[in-house]
């Protein structure tokens, strides 16, 4: 078959690679559709969280089938791997991004998305990802029945849709808040459609290009601002008498929004840092400590979010067709890769294999 293979930055390969078989409590989906993350390119260019530096060890392990925003056919079913869910050759399937080891300390408590192993698809070489036609979903993946009739650009669109539900539960909104996520990329907008269902008093989506502001309003944003022609930290400041927001999203994947949001929150009030930076990131702590007293919540992956995801898609209670703006042959991935990466002109990019 053939697969997307990262051996090292810059260096992804097209290459004819065997296609995987179900051994005991696995499963092999045809893959429909991959969707191309911000994550895949800062490993694509060498991020030091993916390759490691003077002060981490190195977080992908090659060579490995990349990809992580999946979605597939099953066409075979290892023995005992259905013995927990209703899945049949056939039906369409999705696996959670990580797949845990279900013995360490977070695994045995319920947290099982903070695995201290930690493989997650397309970056360990045990669990070679999507960029493929076909794929492995091992015996401990969390596996997940998508339907049928969901087109496929929007099935694709699940696991990033997860993640976002996530960071907005972790947010913790009440009604009347007032609520800024800064980034309308794939998972900010994904954010700006969850949000909404909560109620919020005013949802505010700032991003630097207006295709994607547009986006924003779309999936529920009353207000969007664009930091090249406002000043958005005093906008929020008028716009609650001096306060702030009392939320805070943090999706931009830029340092400078980290800084943005500590000066616009309120006092006591809740920031969400979602973000993978490609580099550590400084910022006065003094501000989250004894200026604000602030409560900072990291969101990491989908937990136990991804039916949550499926039903909203499929209820068209979130329309991320409003998100999906490009779909390619998995061979141009490298044109895929360079569309996000500019992002001028797109928001999700996902690669067709068929």
């Amino acid at each position: 078959m053939n697969a997307v293979m990262c051996h090292a930055p810059h260096d992804y390969r097209y290459e004819d690679v065997p296609i995987p078989h179900a051994e005991h409590g696995e499963i092999v989906i045809k893959v429909n559709a991959c969707g191309v993350c911000a994550s895949d390119i800062k490993c694509y260019t060498g991020a030091p969280l993916f390759w490691g530096d003077d002060t981490r060890q190195p977080y992908v392990e090659t060579p490995v089938i990349a990809g992580h925003e999946f979605i597939g056919e099953i066409v075979e079913i290892g023995h005992g791997a259905v013995e927990n869910n209703d899945l049949k050759v056939g039906d369409r399937a999705i696996a959670e991004q990580i797949v845990p080891c279900w013995e360490c300390r977070y695994c045995k408590t319920g947290k099982y998305w903070l695995c201290q192993v930690h493989n997650i698809f397309g970056f360990q070489t045990v669990v070679n990802g999507g960029m493929a036609e076909f794929m492995k979903f091992p015996a401990d993946a969390l596996v997940h029945k998508v339907p049928s009739d969901m087109p496929i650009e929007n099935a694709a669109m699940i696991e990033p849709l997860a993640c976002s539900i996530h960071a907005v539960q972790r947010g913790e909104i009440e009604f009347g808040d007032t609520v800024v996520i800064a980034g309308a990329g794939t998972l900010g907008l994904g954010m700006i459609g969850a949000a909404k269902l909560k109620n919020p008093g005013l949802l505010i989506s700032i991003d630097l290009l207006p295709k994607r502001l547009e986006a924003a309003k779309k999936l529920g944003a009353d207000i969007t601002l664009n930091p090249s022609n406002t000043d958005v930290v005093q906008e929020i400041l008028d716009m609650t008498d001096g306060y702030g927001c009392d939320v805070y999203i943090e999706a931009t994947g830029h340092p400078k929004a980290v800084e943005q949001g500590l000066h616009m929150i309120r006092k006591a009030g809740t920031f969400v840092e979602f973000s993978v930076m490609r580099e550590p990131v400084t910022v006065d702590w003094t501000i989250i400590g004894d200026t604000k007293e602030l409560n900072i919540h990291g969101s990491h992956l989908g937990p136990y979010t991804y039916p949550l995801a499926i039903d909203y898609i499929q209820k068209g209670l979130i329309d991320v067709s409003h998100i999906v703006t490009h779909q390619l042959q998995l061979k141009d991935y490298l044109t895929a890769f360079d569309m996000v990466k500019n992002g001028k002109d797109s928001i999700k990019v996902q690669l067709i294999p068929s």
